[in-house]
């Protein structure tokens, strides 16, 4: 047999150890799964921007797509509006002639083309008065608040305003309707 030392002189080296690296270690257990938490909250953080990075990105790339020939469509309204003028100035005698018919078709085909590309116009006239879509130029006897009248017309690029309307607004004070005498009454009376 061997023989036993006494259990009073027993060196406890384990148990000594065991109690002081055990909160040790627990700390540092803690602390361990915070960071691993903390590094997971950040992932997951990461991840969404770049989600809604991805997602922005999408969105801004169909926004060009839709908006991409704004310049081009903006510079073509004089043209249209310049179109629009000639065809509502002909007179009846100018009218009837084939070239005239030939202009008419061309403003209508640029105007067709351009609505195509999702260009729409703006309702301005009898309308109420709506800083967004109109740009006031003047005030004129009418109903308050309401356009009395466009001077140029407005133009939509699908759902954003391209080009305000320029209107006369009624400042509220009414119309008095003035009969108009013709020039051939005036002449028959004398």
């Amino acid at each position: 047999m061997i023989p036993q030392e006494p259990e009073a002189t027993r060196p406890e080296f384990k148990e000594e150890p065991e109690k002081e690296t055990k909160p040790d270690l627990q700390k540092a257990l803690a602390e361990t799964r915070q960071k691993a938490d903390d590094y997971l909250e950040s992932w997951k953080r990461a991840q969404a921007d770049f989600i809604n990075y991805k997602r922005r990105l999408e969105q801004e790339k169909m926004e060009m797509g839709v908006y991409a020939n704004t310049q081009l469509i903006l510079s073509l309204l004089p043209v249209l509006d310049d179109f629009e003028r000639a065809v509502d100035s002909l007179t009846p005698k100018l009218a009837k002639m084939d070239w005239v018919h030939g202009v008419r078709l061309v403003e209508r085909k640029l105007r067709t083309t351009l609505e195509a590309q999702g260009l729409s116009p703006i309702k301005a006239e009898g309308e109420n008065f709506d800083p967004n879509l109109h740009e006031a130029v003047m005030h004129v006897k009418g109903e308050d608040g309401k356009v009395v009248r466009e001077l140029q017309k407005g133009y939509r690029l699908h759902d954003k305003v391209l080009r305000a309307s320029k209107v006369a607004v009624g400042n509220g004070e009414p119309v008095i309707e003035e009969s108009v005498k013709e020039p051939e009454e005036e002449t028959k009376q004398e």
